[in-house]
Order: C-alpha cells, then sequence, then structure tokens
C-alpha cells in the first residue's frame, strides 16, 4: 500500500484508541454537555433550547451527523412532558432544513434507537439521530476497509453550523 491508498481520519483515534469507550463511560455526555455550557466548542454543541441540546456525533456515521437529545436524563419515551415531545420534534425539523441549506444532501435518516438490545449505545438518555444522505454515499469501504470516510472535520462543521444556528 501507497501514501496515495491511505484515507486519514485522526479525529477517530480519540475512540479507537479510548479504554473507556462512550458506552462505559460512567457519567452521560449527554448530560455533560447539558451541564458545561462554557465548553460547546468541545463537547461539539451546535445549539440549546430550554428543553433540548443538539450536538455533532463524535463517532458520525455520515458528514453532518447529529444528536437531538432532551436536557433531562430520560430513557423511555413516557417520560417525556408534550412539551419536551413538541420541542424534541421542531429542533430535528430546524437541524433538517439547516442541512439541507448547508450540506445539500439528498435526503436524511432520522431515528431514535429505544433500549440497548435495539441499538442504544446510551439506553437512559434518549436522543434522535440526523444523518444527512446523499445518492451515491454508499460504497465499497465500509464492506472492504470496513472504515467510513467523512470528509470534513468535526471542527470545521460545528464551526459552520454555529454560525448559521
Amino acid at each position: 500500500m501507497n501514501t496515495r491508498d491511505t484515507l486519514w481520519a485522526p479525529w477517530r483515534l480519540e475512540y479507537v484508541a479510548d479504554e473507556d469507550k462512550p458506552d462505559e463511560q460512567p457519567e452521560c455526555f449527554l448530560c455533560q454537555a447539558v451541564l458545561d455550557e462554557s465548553n460547546d466548542r468541545k463537547r461539539l454543541v451546535v445549539r440549546r433550547t430550554d428543553l433540548t441540546v443538539t450536538l455533532l456525533n463524535r463517532f458520525p456515521y455520515n458528514n453532518g451527523h447529529l444528536l437531538v437529545a432532551p436536557r433531562c436524563h430520560f430513557g423511555k419515551l413516557a417520560e417525556l412532558t408534550e412539551a419536551e415531545k413538541l420541542e424534541l420534534v421542531q429542533e430535528i425539523d430546524r437541524w433538517t432544513e439547516i442541512l439541507t441549506r448547508e450540506m445539500l444532501p439528498d435526503g436524511f435518516n432520522i431515528g431514535l434507537n429505544l433500549g440497548a438490545s435495539a441499538g442504544a449505545g446510551i439506553p437512559g438518555h434518549l436522543h434522535w439521530h440526523i444523518v444527512p444522505r446523499w445518492s451515491g454515499d454508499t460504497n465499497f469501504m465500509p464492506t472492504i476497509a470496513s472504515a467510513k470516510v467523512i470528509p470534513q472535520a468535526l471542527e470545521s462543521l460545528w464551526e459552520k453550523l454555529i454560525a448559521r444556528s
């Protein structure tokens, strides 16, 4: 393999090398983001409302992958108030509009993994994924190289979204 065949994704090293994987940390990173308003850049928070927090996924499936969560640490939909449910849907709508304008995706995957057996990495804190999708964004890399290519650094995307939010 020569250097032309190398894909650099330095932001993944933190996940690969970290002995305390995100789902093994004793504290919830979403709650940490809610509480630590002085460190939004480090925590990749792009917006807060009275009832929600939105942040970039540190280990994205695709460029622009956001997480929208209630500020309260709830693991069941029934624990949310009607106001929280409404504000969560409004934030998901707001961010799909912003991402559409800024990144021109062809579509989105939007979803909630409810419970550990459904794939929730943090089953105790509800959060919705907003994943922009482009026609042809699935290629051979995940199958052959077990790698996903993300074309933009998280810091660059954070700056762009903060300017638009």
